[in-house]
């Protein structure tokens, strides 16, 4: 009887997110998701930059208020499109939205020959 009750909640959970977010966003393609992806590395890159050129620059020494905000902003930076793109991974993953496959139907036939 749980089962039942879990199941009919992920379907209605499914069900509502997808007809509140399917209209909203885009079919999403590889196309439309690499200048996200190249998003979030570049605001890797200046963060982990960032920190490395402040222990170069401090020689041991404990960085000033000032230098820590100013590290800490692109930690939020970074972070905050880490979390985007791992809600963006969960809509994906649980089928709340419509994705565009790379795979053409006449490749996936030719490579399946069941």
């Amino acid at each position: 009887m749980k089962n039942r009750l879990l199941i009919e909640l992920d379907n209605l959970r499914r069900g509502v997110n997808r007809s509140i977010i399917n209209p909203l966003v885009p079919e999403l393609s590889m196309e439309s998701l690499t200048p996200l992806l190249t998003m979030v590395a570049q605001a890797r890159a200046e963060y982990v930059q960032a920190v490395l050129n402040l222990a170069d620059q401090q020689q041991g020494q404990a960085p000033s208020v000032e230098q820590i905000d100013a590290l800490k902003s692109k930690r939020v930076v970074f972070e905050e499109l880490v979390s985007a793109v791992n809600a963006l991974e969960t809509v994906i993953q649980r089928e709340y939205m419509d994705v565009k496959t790379t795979r053409s139907a006449s490749k996936t036939r030719a490579e399946d020959p069941s």
